[in-house]
């Protein structure tokens, strides 16, 4: 368990420093003539990776179910985003193909980082119990903000610098590289501390898994697999309801942490340490409310310990919209961190709960699916309207989607999902 946990920890670096603060605010400030033009650039790098993990997703996790391989799945991908981030830290904006060349890096790692949590978050049942699954699933998530907590510390004391004081490591400044050198930091920091989940979790080879060698003919069968799950799907009316929901929020929640610093930075004017230092105190909140509602999660169950979170982040989110004072903004982002852990741990433990046994990477894969399938329209519309009419209306888009996922989410029956999971798929 200590060692599936620790994996949330490697690669909260890369959701935190790439692409949600540090390199994206830096992007949408330093390869654009102006800082709306960088987010609707930055916003079609989330579009075209969000598109193409929610088509390879499924296959992929069928692949991994059949040939008993979800392990050299999880190593392959997180290498991937691992030598893809590394490689951002030397494009250097204002060249003739920096802005293409450092998007298409952006879309790989991020690719990456998504298809190796199918595989990832496919563990969860295996390492918990039907008791402790939202526990552990909390536990994982708290664990992962903390690690963005101390990764975004390093890069702001080791390399950006915090005010006037010198950072650590004393880098040059020219085309900001003390800033994009982070990358470095995260791809060392990924690399090093998914060791432990790479070499000792292993794999369960079930009687669904393909012979030695397997994975060429698993691709055939993965095929078959899912066209299967497709013909029953209405035997799954509660996965499929509660993954509508989860498409339509989740949107909300991408766009949210996607562009919260680049909101920050264009609307309320923080540089890049101020940026930095926000972040931190969202990762704090964050992991508190990802540990507390793990919690509850195996009392509550998974749907209200979402529903609750829904509505602390509506509220939240309408407050950072109409704020007019850097305070106020502040005090609502911060609150918001105490639901958006909640929210990402407990669809986890209860997609867990609803994945028939031996059927998790499959499943988890539909998780993705739901998760990005639709996950270009918050960030494209957030572009669209920001170039029309600023950062603050386009933000606002975040609430259509929390509301609606919400109650979309209201139709799920929890109980009737598990005991479909348990006859099996």
């Amino acid at each position: 368990m200590a060692s599936w946990c620790l994996y949330d920890w490697a690669n909260s670096a890369f959701t935190t420093l790439v692409v949600t603060f540090v390199y994206a605010t830096f992007f949408t400030q330093t390869f654009a003539e102006n800082a709306d033009r960088g987010t609707v650039l930055w916003s079609r790098g989330v579009t075209i990776s969000s598109l193409i993990i929610a088509l390879i997703s499924p296959l992929l996790g069928a692949m991994a179910d059949r040939s008993g391989l979800r392990r050299p799945f999880l190593a392959a991908a997180t290498l991937v985003s691992v030598v893809a981030t590394a490689w951002l830290a030397f494009i250097v904006p204002g060249g003739g193909n920096a802005v293409l060349a450092a998007l298409t890096l952006f879309v790989v790692a991020n690719i990456g980082f998504e298809v190796g949590m199918v595989f990832y978050n496919a563990f969860l049942p295996q390492v918990s119990t039907p008791a402790t699954i939202g526990r552990i699933s909390g536990i994982g998530w708290g664990i992962g903000y903390a690690g963005g907590l101390v990764s975004l510390a390093l890069a702001l004391l080791g390399l950006v610098g915090l005010g006037e004081a010198q950072p650590w490591v004393v880098l040059s400044t020219e085309d900001g590289f003390n800033v994009r050198a982070t990358n470095l930091l995260v791809a060392g920091w990924f690399l090093l501390f998914s060791l432990p989940m790479l070499l000792l979790v292993r794999d369960r080879r079930t009687a669904r898994s393909a012979p030695a060698g397997g994975i060429t003919t698993s691709v055939g069968n993965a095929f078959r697999d899912l066209k299967r799950t497709f013909g029953r799907i209405r035997d799954f009316k509660d996965i499929v309801r509660f993954l509508l929901a989860r498409l339509v929020y989740n949107d909300g929640l991408i766009t949210m942490m996607a562009f919260g610093g680049v909101y920050a930075a264009g609307t309320f004017g923080m540089d890049t340490s101020e940026v930095i230092l926000f972040a931190i105190s969202l990762n704090v909140t964050g992991g508190l409310g990802a540990f507390l509602f793990g919690l509850l999660d195996d009392r509550l169950g998974g749907r209200a310990t979402v529903l609750w979170s829904l509505v602390g982040l509506f509220l939240c989110t309408f407050v950072a919209v109409v704020a007019t004072s850097k305070t106020v903004f502040w005090v609502a982002v911060l609150i918001s961190g105490l639901f958006i852990g909640p929210t990402q741990s407990a669809s986890r433990s209860l997609m867990a709960r609803f994945a028939p046994e031996r059927y998790e990477s499959e499943f988890f894969g539909f998780f993705a699916f739901s998760g990005k399938a639709t996950a270009f329209l918050g960030p494209a519309l957030l572009g669209l309207i920001t170039a029309g009419y600023g950062q603050r209306a386009g933000v606002s888009v975040v609430l259509v989607f929390f509301l609606a996922g919400g109650l979309l989410l209201l139709r799920v029956d929890e109980a009737r999902g598990i005991e479909r999971a348990a006859r099996g798929a």
